[in-house]
Protein backbone atom coordinates (compact mmCIF):
# COMPACT_ATOMS: atom_id res chain seq x y z
CA UNK A 1 0.00 0.00 0.00
CA UNK A 2 1.39 3.69 -0.79
CA UNK A 3 2.29 5.15 2.36
CA UNK A 4 1.51 8.65 1.29
CA UNK A 5 -2.01 7.86 0.12
CA UNK A 6 -3.50 7.89 3.46
CA UNK A 7 -6.92 8.59 2.75
CA UNK A 8 -7.22 5.63 1.26
CA UNK A 9 -5.00 3.61 3.73
CA UNK A 10 -6.35 5.01 6.73
CA UNK A 11 -10.11 6.95 5.88
CA UNK A 12 -10.42 8.04 9.83
CA UNK A 13 -6.94 9.34 10.42
CA UNK A 14 -6.34 13.23 11.72
CA UNK A 15 -5.24 13.78 8.32
CA UNK A 16 -7.84 11.66 6.12
CA UNK A 17 -10.49 13.89 8.31
CA UNK A 18 -9.05 17.23 7.57
CA UNK A 19 -8.43 16.51 3.77
CA UNK A 20 -12.58 15.56 3.77
CA UNK A 21 -13.10 18.68 5.26
CA UNK A 22 -10.98 20.49 2.54
CA UNK A 23 -13.61 18.37 0.02
CA UNK A 24 -16.63 19.74 1.60
CA UNK A 25 -15.26 23.32 1.43
CA UNK A 26 -13.93 23.27 -2.08
CA UNK A 27 -17.87 21.95 -2.75
CA UNK A 28 -19.35 24.94 -0.94
CA UNK A 29 -16.82 27.30 -2.21
CA UNK A 30 -18.64 28.65 -5.21
CA UNK A 31 -22.06 29.74 -5.86
CA UNK A 32 -22.10 30.31 -9.08
CA UNK A 33 -21.41 26.85 -10.61
CA UNK A 34 -19.57 23.41 -9.66
CA UNK A 35 -16.42 23.30 -8.92
CA UNK A 36 -14.38 21.22 -11.31
CA UNK A 37 -10.76 22.13 -11.71
CA UNK A 38 -8.96 22.79 -8.55
CA UNK A 39 -5.15 23.85 -8.58
CA UNK A 40 -2.76 22.72 -5.90
CA UNK A 41 0.04 25.08 -5.32
CA UNK A 42 2.71 26.33 -2.76
CA UNK A 43 5.24 28.64 -2.18
CA UNK A 44 8.38 26.63 -2.57
CA UNK A 45 9.10 22.85 -2.73
CA UNK A 46 8.79 19.84 0.22
CA UNK A 47 5.45 21.62 1.21
CA UNK A 48 3.51 18.81 1.11
CA UNK A 49 1.35 20.00 -1.97
CA UNK A 50 1.51 16.61 -3.87
CA UNK A 51 0.28 14.20 -0.71
CA UNK A 52 -2.49 16.92 -0.38
CA UNK A 53 -3.35 16.77 -4.48
CA UNK A 54 -3.23 12.94 -4.34
CA UNK A 55 -5.11 12.65 -0.73
CA UNK A 56 -7.68 15.63 -2.14
CA UNK A 57 -8.18 13.44 -5.00
CA UNK A 58 -8.97 10.52 -3.41
CA UNK A 59 -11.36 12.15 -0.99
CA UNK A 60 -13.46 13.24 -3.64
CA UNK A 61 -13.39 9.84 -5.65
CA UNK A 62 -14.78 8.26 -2.58
CA UNK A 63 -17.40 9.99 -2.74
CA UNK A 64 -18.39 8.19 -6.24
CA UNK A 65 -16.81 11.24 -8.69
CA UNK A 66 -14.48 10.23 -11.48
CA UNK A 67 -11.16 12.15 -10.81
CA UNK A 68 -8.37 12.78 -12.25
CA UNK A 69 -4.68 14.06 -11.29
CA UNK A 70 -2.53 16.33 -13.17
CA UNK A 71 0.77 16.74 -12.58
CA UNK A 72 1.34 20.20 -14.05
CA UNK A 73 4.46 19.94 -12.58
CA UNK A 74 6.94 18.92 -15.26
CA UNK A 75 10.20 19.46 -13.81
CA UNK A 76 9.82 17.95 -10.43
CA UNK A 77 6.70 16.01 -10.66
CA UNK A 78 6.39 12.91 -8.29
CA UNK A 79 2.59 11.42 -8.84
CA UNK A 80 3.93 8.90 -10.87
CA UNK A 81 5.96 8.24 -8.03
CA UNK A 82 3.54 8.48 -5.18
CA UNK A 83 0.55 6.10 -7.12
CA UNK A 84 3.98 3.81 -8.45
CA UNK A 85 3.01 4.62 -11.96
CA UNK A 86 5.04 4.52 -15.33
CA UNK A 87 6.28 8.39 -15.88
CA UNK A 88 7.55 7.30 -20.00
CA UNK A 89 5.08 9.57 -21.26
CA UNK A 90 3.01 12.36 -19.36
CA UNK A 91 1.17 16.04 -19.96
CA UNK A 92 4.70 17.15 -21.46
CA UNK A 93 4.64 14.58 -24.55
CA UNK A 94 0.58 14.91 -24.50
CA UNK A 95 0.73 18.70 -25.45
CA UNK A 96 3.23 18.30 -28.40
CA UNK A 97 0.79 15.35 -29.17
CA UNK A 98 -2.99 14.80 -31.15
CA UNK A 99 -4.52 16.64 -27.54
CA UNK A 100 -8.00 15.81 -29.28
CA UNK A 101 -7.61 11.95 -30.35
CA UNK A 102 -4.43 10.71 -28.05
CA UNK A 103 -5.18 12.04 -24.41
CA UNK A 104 -6.66 9.00 -23.07
CA UNK A 105 -3.71 7.06 -23.94
CA UNK A 106 -1.77 9.39 -22.08
CA UNK A 107 -4.12 8.55 -18.45
CA UNK A 108 -3.49 5.86 -16.21
CA UNK A 109 -5.70 4.10 -14.02
CA UNK A 110 -4.84 3.68 -10.12
CA UNK A 111 -5.48 0.82 -7.77
CA UNK A 112 -7.87 3.42 -6.13
CA UNK A 113 -11.40 3.28 -7.56
CA UNK A 114 -12.44 6.22 -9.75
CA UNK A 115 -9.01 7.77 -9.60
CA UNK A 116 -6.73 8.03 -13.04
CA UNK A 117 -3.35 10.05 -12.97
CA UNK A 118 -2.06 11.99 -16.05
CA UNK A 119 1.72 12.48 -14.76
CA UNK A 120 4.30 14.95 -15.80
CA UNK A 121 6.51 12.97 -18.62
CA UNK A 122 9.30 13.86 -19.62
CA UNK A 123 10.99 17.12 -18.30
CA UNK A 124 10.54 19.45 -21.49
CA UNK A 125 12.94 22.40 -21.76
CA UNK A 126 9.89 24.62 -21.86
CA UNK A 127 7.36 23.66 -19.28
CA UNK A 128 5.94 27.67 -19.08
CA UNK A 129 5.58 27.70 -22.93
CA UNK A 130 3.30 24.55 -23.08
CA UNK A 131 1.13 25.13 -20.54
CA UNK A 132 0.47 28.87 -21.60
CA UNK A 133 -0.02 27.14 -25.29
CA UNK A 134 -3.72 26.44 -26.64
CA UNK A 135 -3.12 22.90 -26.33
CA UNK A 136 -3.38 22.95 -22.81
CA UNK A 137 -6.38 25.24 -22.54
CA UNK A 138 -8.19 22.87 -24.90
CA UNK A 139 -7.05 20.05 -22.88
CA UNK A 140 -8.69 21.73 -19.82
CA UNK A 141 -12.01 21.93 -21.86
CA UNK A 142 -11.79 18.72 -22.58
CA UNK A 143 -11.14 16.72 -19.29
CA UNK A 144 -13.84 18.96 -17.92
CA UNK A 145 -16.21 17.61 -20.15
CA UNK A 146 -14.83 13.82 -18.75
CA UNK A 147 -14.44 13.83 -15.22
CA UNK A 148 -15.94 15.22 -12.19
CA UNK A 149 -12.95 16.54 -10.56
CA UNK A 150 -9.65 18.04 -11.74
CA UNK A 151 -7.15 17.93 -9.57
CA UNK A 152 -3.51 20.03 -10.86
CA UNK A 153 -0.51 19.44 -9.11
CA UNK A 154 1.29 22.87 -9.81
CA UNK A 155 4.65 24.16 -9.10
CA UNK A 156 5.40 26.00 -6.01
CA UNK A 157 4.44 29.75 -7.31
CA UNK A 158 7.51 31.56 -6.13
CA UNK A 159 9.86 32.57 -8.96
CA UNK A 160 7.47 30.02 -11.55
CA UNK A 161 5.40 31.04 -13.56
CA UNK A 162 3.47 28.10 -14.09
CA UNK A 163 1.25 28.09 -11.33
CA UNK A 164 0.22 31.52 -12.69
CA UNK A 165 -0.77 29.99 -15.66
CA UNK A 166 -2.39 27.54 -13.92
CA UNK A 167 -4.63 29.70 -12.31
CA UNK A 168 -6.57 31.56 -15.52
CA UNK A 169 -7.59 27.81 -16.50
CA UNK A 170 -8.74 26.74 -13.17
CA UNK A 171 -11.89 27.31 -10.69
CA UNK A 172 -10.44 27.33 -7.52
CA UNK A 173 -6.52 27.36 -5.69
CA UNK A 174 -5.88 26.14 -2.90
CA UNK A 175 -2.29 27.14 -1.43
CA UNK A 176 -0.84 24.35 0.90
CA UNK A 177 2.27 25.68 3.28
CA UNK A 178 4.33 23.59 5.60
CA UNK A 179 4.03 23.59 9.83
CA UNK A 180 7.15 25.31 11.19
CA UNK A 181 8.80 25.74 7.75
CA UNK A 182 6.87 28.15 5.59
CA UNK A 183 8.26 31.68 6.35
CA UNK A 184 4.72 33.74 6.94
CA UNK A 185 6.34 36.24 4.77
CA UNK A 186 6.77 33.24 1.74
CA UNK A 187 3.33 33.14 1.94
CA UNK A 188 2.58 36.14 1.72
CA UNK A 189 4.75 36.87 -1.49
CA UNK A 190 3.27 33.52 -2.83
CA UNK A 191 -0.67 35.15 -2.63
CA UNK A 192 0.45 38.13 -3.57
CA UNK A 193 1.68 36.96 -6.63
CA UNK A 194 -2.11 35.54 -7.06
CA UNK A 195 -3.60 38.65 -6.58
CA UNK A 196 -5.35 38.73 -9.88
CA UNK A 197 -6.86 35.27 -8.85
CA UNK A 198 -8.27 36.57 -5.45
CA UNK A 199 -11.58 35.29 -5.76
CA UNK A 200 -9.95 31.89 -6.64
CA UNK A 201 -8.39 31.19 -3.92
CA UNK A 202 -10.52 29.05 -1.54
CA UNK A 203 -7.50 28.96 1.15
CA UNK A 204 -4.32 27.87 2.48
CA UNK A 205 -3.57 24.35 4.37
CA UNK A 206 -0.98 23.81 6.97
CA UNK A 207 0.78 20.74 6.35
CA UNK A 208 2.29 18.70 8.80
CA UNK A 209 0.59 20.13 11.86
CA UNK A 210 1.20 17.60 15.11
CA UNK A 211 -1.08 15.36 16.25
CA UNK A 212 -0.53 13.07 19.42
CA UNK A 213 2.34 11.36 19.94
CA UNK A 214 4.33 11.51 15.63
CA UNK A 215 1.17 11.77 13.87
CA UNK A 216 1.01 14.86 11.62
CA UNK A 217 -2.19 16.17 9.79
CA UNK A 218 -3.28 18.71 7.55
CA UNK A 219 -5.10 22.02 9.18
CA UNK A 220 -7.27 24.08 6.31
CA UNK A 221 -7.70 27.92 6.56
CA UNK A 222 -10.56 28.02 4.07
Amino acid sequence: MRSELIVDRDPKSPLSEAIKNIRTNLQFSSVDGKVKNILVTSSTSGEGKSLVSANLAIAFAKLGSKVLIVDCDMRLGRQHEIFRLSNTVGLSNLLIDDVDKKYPAYIQKTDIKNVSVLTRGIVPPNPSELLASEKNKHLVEILKLNYDYIIWDGVPVTGLTDSRIMADLVDKIVIVAAYKKTPLELLKTSTASLEKFNSKIAGVILNGVPFKGNHYYTKSYM
